[in-house]
């Protein structure tokens, strides 16, 4: 029987202590409470996750390294940026993440999305602990070279805290195959090893045929799989997507493929609205537009002239059967998911990570929508990586269609697991945050247990 002193303490003086701990990392403390409120429940009658501070535990990173990473531009001029990984959880194989390049970066957010990717890696049922990383340098408007000097420079110094059975890390937001390309070539000029220490490689150098695609169409996967279980199905459904990055293409990509309509497309400049649909020829375009002429959306009414432009706006407000947020953390909040509410949207499937604030999953879940948060339904990225993972201990290839069918299967797998833990035994409506939350968790808390307390 566990002692007084290690009863488990309330909701409300957990996040008060989470609070003072971390103060001021509000991505960072929404995360840990999105999963404590789910979690909490679900640990009363467990004595022993109480008595270890399980989740206390997994709150708390294992490690953050922070390091300065100094480069040259183009014109000579010395520039000086800031660079992190955190690696939150190996309870149940090495740190697994992706690195994120972007101005806003900073430890609130990497500590959010490690923590998330605990879960997340969980869900998969792969052997993968939880991590990330990234620097608050803009790759938007820099040349090739001083891209290629600052992925030198950030992992002349990332070099020393990752490996192949320690942390591998892979792109994230402004960290694509160009990034990688760059980052691998240092790692391996600087240890003379070649091994699968980064995922989201080249074809040509060890990475997976179907990388680039994994979060976008595992997203899909699992929206097909959440409409299922409510005897819908894509075919003829309207949806709106945020973004128009390599998520947000793919997920695009494969809707058209199963017959839905997508409707809208963004970039952090505003949202275009086709309502004739942005079929597969058109993504094409944005591809093309987004990857080799590094353009903005709003060139798209340019090419389609019965799209429209909306500058400083969100897609929310546009009438559809299924919303994906795609884009970054916090993009769609209560009253953007109001206004889905009100136009009888069936479903939300999250491409990005945490794209909806707190109040807007609560207007989700007491209307009782489809709601597949993040962590369950963008995992198909991780999933692939991981695959990546063994293809290149194996020294083997894997072709599209092999690699899709076990895409297929893992995204079914993480959504079984999120109606097993998240259906109600009243109304049979499926709480897809409670599913995952507790599917996550479970894992890596019975391995926590089984290594003591260390």
């Amino acid at each position: 029987m566990a002692s007084k002193n290690h009863q488990a303490v309330d909701l409300d003086t957990f996040i008060e202590g989470l609070e003072k701990r971390n103060e001021g990392q509000t991505e960072f403390i929404q995360a840990v409470r999105e999963v404590a409120e789910d979690i909490f429940t679900f640990v009363k009658d467990r004595p022993d996750y109480q008595e270890a501070q399980i989740l206390r535990r997994i709150a708390e990173p294992d490690r953050i390294v922070s390091f300065r990473v100094c480069w040259e531009d183009d014109d000579h001029n010395i520039r000086v940026e800031r660079g992190w990984r955190v690696q939150n959880n190996n309870a149940i194989g090495p740190y697994k993440g992706g690195l994120r390049f972007h101005e806003s970066v900073n430890e609130s957010i990497l500590k959010f999305l490690a923590f998330e990717q605990t879960f997340k890696n969980s869900l998969t049922g792969l052997p993968l602990g939880g991590g990330k990383g990234g620097s608050n340098f803009n790759p938007k408007g820099k040349s090739d070279a001083e891209i290629m000097r600052f992925c030198q420079s950030f992992m002349t110094e990332l070099y020393r805290h990752i490996g192949p059975d320690t942390d591998v890390p892979a792109g994230d937001i402004g960290v694509g195959s160009r990034e990688i390309g760059y980052l691998f070539g240092q790692y391996k000029r600087i240890t003379g090893r070649w091994e699968g220490v980064l995922t989201g490689k080249g074809t040509a150098y060890g990475g997976s045929i179907m990388r680039p695609e994994a979060t976008g169409y595992g997203a899909v996967y699992f929206l097909r799989d959440m409409l299922r279980e409510a005897d819908e199905d894509i075919e003829g459904k309207s949806a709106v997507i945020s973004g128009a990055g390599n998520v947000a293409l793919h997920a695009a990509e494969k809707l058209c493929e199963l017959g839905g309509k997508v409707l809208t497309l963004s970039d952090s400049d505003g949202f275009v609205h086709d309502p004739d649909g942005i079929d597969a020829d058109k993504i094409a375009w944005v591809k093309e537009l987004k990857n080799e002429r590094r353009g903005r959306i709003s060139e798209y009414i340019e090419e389609y002239s019965g799209a429209t432009y909306h500058e400083g706006e969100a897609p929310w407000r546009v009438d559809c059967d299924i919303a994906m947020p795609c884009a970054t953390q916090n993009e769609l909040d209560e009253s953007d998911a109001k206004a889905l509410a009100d136009n009888d949207v069936m479903a939300v499937c999250e491409g990005a990570n945490m794209p909806t604030t707190m109040e807007g999953v609560k207007v989700f879940q007491d209307a009782e929508i489809l709601y597949a948060p993040g962590k369950a339904a963008n995992a198909g990225g991780v999933a692939v990586s991981g695959l990546e993972m063994s293809q290149n201990s194996e020294r083997v290839s894997w072709n599209r269609e092999k690699l899709d069918d076990m895409l297929t299967d893992l995204m079914e797998d993480i959504h079984g697991k999120c109606v097993e833990r998240g259906r109600s035994g009243d109304s049979g409506h499926v709480n897809y945050v409670k599913g995952a939350n507790i599917a996550g968790f479970e894992k890596v808390a019975d391995a926590m247990l089984a290594f003591g307390v260390v």
